[in-house]
């Protein structure tokens, strides 16, 4: 084959590739954006309405050093990466969660804030109570909005720092967000109601079942009901039984939560999924809030309208 021939050759491949990655896309068919911490390549059933958020995700980056008491320590999962993702589900809105990897460190979540832009993402940060007033300022001008008490992992910011903590970040705006099992939020219902800021419960509260004896469902029912507290439709993964496709113990979870309260949800994947050995596919999760929320217009105040409120994009 001559140069002549070996290039028209070449061009024809070309133009077959171009060709049928349009076909793929036009016809929402599996796709090559999957992102590295995921499982699937197939694109969500669901479309994402415009300025769609994912409140609760993190980043992990090699360039910045893991706290010693860390427990989880993932494989890097990056802005770059993130972005997949993003191309994959249709969100264009994010809330980056500092992770119990970094301690109280919070350069590696504060870079990705900047790398996404103040346009379209907010940060979650963890703080002692070392921590001074110009430092929250500086992370609040980045895009925080809110510090995170993790209780589930070791190393994790002690609970008798939220109160004197929630009222110093009562000026900026913020919230504080809990990550904790279905009894400590049960057992701390006091403490939730008398803080001076909103409360945002994670991945469901743990709530296991929202019926029968459940206490911990009934106490953040209340603070929903008196406009106090937040939960996140996020980590379905984490406390199902029940497992994919379904997820049907945390979905019922979910559709209580909306029953109850639509105005007071948002919606997260916690992207790399860090506790999870396998991990979910992000299109799976994505569809699985039209089952739960099956308008429309309920699943755009979760995704779009709520997170606004919630994290000041505007």
């Amino acid at each position: 084959m001559g140069k002549s021939d070996r290039r028209k050759f070449m061009q024809l491949i070309s133009g077959v590739a171009t060709a049928c990655v349009s076909g793929f896309s036009k016809n929402r068919e599996p796709s090559q954006t999957t992102s590295v911490p995921s499982s699937g390549s197939k694109l969500p059933h669901t479309k994402a309405p415009p300025n769609a958020a994912d409140c609760h995700h993190h980043i992990y980056d090699s360039r910045f050093p893991i706290d010693p008491k860390a427990v989880l320590r993932p494989r890097n999962a990056t802005v770059a990466d993130y972005r997949l993702l993003q191309a994959r589900i249709g969100t264009t809105r994010n809330v980056v969660v500092q992770p119990s990897t970094y301690g109280v460190d919070n350069r590696c979540m504060l870079d990705a804030l900047s790398q996404f832009g103040l346009g379209r993402a907010r940060g979650i940060a963890v703080v002692n109570d070392s921590v001074s007033d110009a430092e929250l300022r500086r992370m609040d001008t980045a895009g925080v909005r809110g510090i995170r008490f993790n209780l589930l992992q070791a190393g994790a910011i002690r609970l008798d720092l939220l109160e004197p903590l929630s009222n110093r970040v009562a000026a900026l705006g913020w919230h504080v967000q809990i990550n904790a099992s279905a009894e400590q939020i049960a057992t701390s219902a006091a403490m939730w109601n008398r803080i001076p800021v909103p409360v945002v419960f994670d991945h469901l509260g743990h709530v296991s079942a929202p019926a029968g004896n459940n206490q911990a469902f009934g106490v953040i029912c209340n603070l929903l009901h008196n406009g106090k507290a937040w939960v996140k439709l996020s980590g379905i993964y984490i406390d199902s039984k029940v497992g994919p496709p379904s997820y049907a113990d945390a979905g019922a979870v979910a559709k209580a939560y909306i029953k109850e309260a639509p105005e007071r949800l948002v919606w997260g994947t916690d992207w790399p999924y860090p506790t999870a050995a396998q991990k979910p596919d992000d299109a799976l999760l994505f569809d699985l809030l039209a089952d739960w929320a099956p308008e429309e217009s309920k699943r755009t105040r979760i995704l779009v309208d709520n997170a606004a409120k919630l994290h000041g994009f505007a």
